[in-house]
């Protein structure tokens, strides 16, 4: 949703946007080559390992509709051993009627985002490129719905 938006990586502007709330530069580490989650996650596992840093916890920060993706993405590409780590995922407590701004979209491209997370929830465990995530039952049918009345599957790639 920010391609096109910035001139510089999203690791940049976000490096910005936490020394502006009080994170010391010097403590920040900069993975700025990777182009989607599971690279991220593999670079940003390469950037420690260069540095030789070996994490016990990583906190995963991300928006609150990309958490679920997030971990299982994690969990399937971090290159060490995530039997001992302690993995969690933190997102900003944002409603979603806050969302939609000229950055970002509308609200329907919001659940149209939405949707593309639950379907890359369900189809990437098969690629490899995810760990499995239990979808319950009523939250496949509000998917199946929007999906079948809205004609949001133009966006589920």
């Amino acid at each position: 949703m920010t391609k096109g938006n910035w001139t510089r990586s999203e690791a940049e502007e976000f490096q910005d946007i936490v020394v502006q709330m009080g994170v010391p530069n010097n403590r920040i580490i900069l993975e700025s080559k990777a182009t989607n989650t599971g690279e991220n996650v593999r670079y940003s596992h390469e950037v420690m390992k260069q540095r030789g840093i070996n994490p016990k916890k990583i906190i995963l920060v991300q928006m609150p509709y990309m958490e679920r993706r997030t971990y299982a993405t994690f969990m399937k590409q971090w290159p060490g051993d995530v039997t001992t780590l302690q993995v969690s995922v933190s997102s900003p407590s944002i409603e979603f009627r806050h969302y939609p701004n000229s950055k970002v979209g509308t609200f329907r491209d919001l659940i149209a985002a939405l949707l593309g997370m639950l379907e890359r929830i369900r189809k990437y465990p098969r690629k490899g490129w995810q760990i499995t995530q239990v979808i319950p039952v009523n939250v496949m049918a509000a998917f199946q719905y929007l999906v079948n009345t809205e004609r949001y599957s133009d966006f589920l790639g």
